[in-house]
């Protein structure tokens, strides 16, 4: 019989990946994300990570995000502090930061016709921009990393007087255009609703879509800090 020599160290399953594998296997709720949705993602996450992943909304896939890339940086923007509260309980090791929205999905019709001005144009980081879609009161970390993949999975917007995702799609593309180089994953979730749809359009532009797969969008949006004249969509 054949037997593995441990006493010099071997290769161990870290704590957090089995922590999410028992989470799974024993839990009935399941991720918003269709099987087929989330494997657009994990492709690009198994040629990018370990990476910077930055996801709106926390979820009951949030885990799985957190797991895939392994060894990167993943942080979550959630609307629900009381949420918040009640994951970090269970899964303290994700990092997840409380945001407001200023928006309502009833001003998406002005919103997307402000964001077609030149102060929305412009590259510029989100956080001094004069775009009024612009997200500026996020954690000061969020406009500080080089995001490889961005997911627009929140905030909520399935009724008039929710907060929307415009915001969320304008600033996922303004960070991507604004990086000193290369290009940035973008996945926008729940595309069969107008905003999603219209704004994904809009601001991440058809030209830089890859994918659409059901309800999930794929973008790749490059930088364009070094070539200014760049068209905001191609």
């Amino acid at each position: 019989m054949r037997t593995t020599d441990c006493s010099s160290p071997c290769n161990k399953i870290p704590p957090s990946l089995a922590q999410t594998l028992i989470h799974y296997t024993t839990s009935t709720i399941t991720p918003q994300q269709t099987l087929k949705e989330i494997s657009v993602t994990s492709r690009v996450l198994e040629k990018k990570s370990p990476c910077n992943f930055l996801i709106f909304g926390l979820g009951h896939d949030s885990l799985m995000w957190h797991s895939l890339n392994y060894g990167g940086r993943t942080i979550f923007l959630e609307e629900d502090e009381a949420w918040i509260e009640q994951i970090k309980r269970r899964f303290p090791m994700l990092e997840s930061y409380h945001v407001t929205y200023d928006s309502k999905v009833n001003q998406a019709n002005d919103l997307i016709e402000v964001g077609k001005g030149p102060e929305c144009i412009a590259i510029s980081d989100p956080k001094y921009s004069m775009c009024q879609l612009a997200l500026k009161s996020l954690p000061s970390q969020v406009y500080e990393i080089k995001w490889d993949l961005i997911m627009v999975d929140a905030p909520t917007g399935y009724h008039e007087e929710a907060p929307g995702r415009m915001t969320a799609i304008y600033t996922a593309g303004m960070m991507a255009r604004n990086r000193e180089d290369g290009e940035t994953d973008i996945f926008v979730h729940d595309v069969n609703r107008v905003v999603e749809d219209k704004y994904s359009k809009e601001f991440l532009c058809e030209g830089y879509m890859k994918k659409q797969e059901a309800r999930l969008r794929h973008f790749t949006i490059p930088s364009h800090r070094n070539s200014l004249n760049k068209p905001f969509c191609p």
